[in-house]
């Protein structure tokens, strides 16, 4: 019994390698792009806003290889779409005033509550690790860029 159970559970993982996602990211055109819009005022910022959360929260999607292996691709492309519908750090120019300021006071919250970067992501991409102090100075970046 227990050998077909574990058969059966092979063919399965088997088969669902045959559906796997595709590694594409949308056309964005630079000039809507969130960094790009802050120019060279704050490159700190901007390295560790796209070491931490350009993954998932832009068109800049870098697919690690393990993605190739499902579910657990499947799994990481459902978090990538979520992220997006979030905020989408390359449509940046598409959002009104209004809606930039809630996403970077989303962006201030999530970091004051350590609920980003997802664990998970940090486990497996250690540049995107921040220290309190890389989390205070973004902090303070989104309260201020959120205020202006």
């Amino acid at each position: 019994m227990k050998k077909k159970i574990f058969l059966a559970l092979l063919v399965v993982l088997l088969v669902i390698q045959f559906f796997p996602i595709k590694h594409e990211n949308p056309d964005s055109p630079a000039e809507k792009d969130f960094i790009v819009s802050l120019g060279s005022e704050y490159p700190e910022a901007q390295k560790m806003i796209k070491d931490a959360c350009y993954d998932c929260h832009s068109n800049n999607t870098v697919y690690p290889s393990y993605t190739r292996v499902q579910p657990l691709g499947w799994f990481i492309r459902s978090h990538i779409r979520g992220g997006r519908m979030k905020v989408n750090f390359s449509n940046w120019s598409d959002y009104s005033p209004k809606e930039k300021i809630h996403h970077l006071q989303e962006c201030k919250e999530v970091l004051e509550e350590n609920r980003m970067p997802m664990k998970s992501y940090t486990w497996m991409h250690p540049p995107s690790k921040l220290s309190k102090e890389q989390k205070q100075q973004l902090i303070s970046f989104f309260e201020a860029a959120g205020s202006k």
